[in-house]
C-alpha cells in the first residue's frame, strides 16, 4: 500500500495572494466570492500561460478545494435528486485536483532545466535553484493526483454504476480515464522526476573545469 503523502505547503499561495491583492485592479462592481463553484469560475486557461498566470489559477483553484459547495440550484450541472447531488461533489472534488495537479506541472516545466549544458556551469547554483523550485511543483502535482484519485474512486462506487451526469460529461470521462488507467498522472510526474534528478546531477558534477 502507498503511502499518502502529506499536502505540501504550495509557495505560490502567498505569492498568488499577494499579487491579486497588489497587481490586480478591483472591478467596479465588486462581489464576495463564497462557494466552490464560484471560485472555480475564476480558474481560467490561456494557450500561452505565464507563471503569474498559472500561480493565480493555483490560488483559485486552492481556494476552491476549501470552500463550501453551493446549493444544488446553483450547481455547476442539472442535480434532480439527492444521489446526483452526492456524486456530484465527489466529482467536481476530483476536477478540482486533477486541475492542481495540472496547473502544478505546468508551473515546475516552467522553471525545470530540461538539459544541463555544459555552458551552463558559471549559473549552476541558480539551476540547481530552479531545478528544486521545479521539483516542489512537481511533488504537489503528485499529491493532488492522489487526492483526485480518492474523489474517483468514490464517484465510481457501485451505487453510482448507471448514474451519470449528463451536464458533466467532460468531468464523468475524467473519472472513467481514471478508472481504467487511460488517465494517469503518475507516469508523466514520476518521468519528470526521474528527469529532473538526472539533470540534476550533471549540474552538481559541474566544476570550474567544465567551462
Amino acid at each position: 500500500m502507498k503511502t499518502k503523502l502529506p499536502k505540501p505547503l504550495s509557495p505560490w499561495g502567498l505569492y498568488a495572494l499577494l499579487a491579486l491583492l497588489t497587481l490586480l485592479p478591483l472591478p467596479a462592481h465588486a462581489w464576495t466570492v463564497t462557494y466552490k463553484e464560484e471560485f472555480y469560475k475564476l480558474y481560467h486557461i490561456n494557450y500561452n500561460q505565464y507563471p503569474d498566470d498559472t500561480m493565480e489559477n493555483i490560488y483559485w483553484l486552492e481556494r476552491a478545494v476549501e470552500a463550501d459547495f453551493c446549493n444544488p440550484l446553483y450547481a455547476l450541472g442539472k442535480i434532480a435528486d439527492e444521489k446526483q447531488w452526492e456524486k456530484y461533489r465527489y466529482l467536481l472534488m476530483m476536477h478540482l485536483n486533477l486541475k492542481l495537479a495540472e496547473q502544478h506541472l505546468r508551473l515546475g516545466s516552467k522553471w525545470d532545466k530540461q538539459v544541463a549544458y555544459f555552458y551552463n556551469a558559471p549559473w549552476k547554483e541558480q539551476n540547481l535553484d530552479s531545478l528544486t523550485t521545479a521539483e516542489t511543483c512537481y511533488q504537489a502535482a503528485l499529491y493532488y493526483w492522489q487526492e483526485a484519485k480518492i474523489w474517483a474512486e468514490r464517484a465510481n462506487v457501485r451505487e453510482f454504476r448507471f448514474l451519470f451526469l449528463l451536464d458533466l460529461q467532460d468531468w464523468e470521462d475524467e473519472r472513467e480515464g481514471i478508472a481504467d488507467g487511460t488517465l494517469n498522472y503518475q507516469r508523466t510526474i514520476d518521468r519528470e522526476l526521474s528527469r529532473l534528478e538526472q539533470v540534476r546531477k550533471r549540474f552538481l558534477a559541474m566544476d570550474e573545469n567544465t567551462y
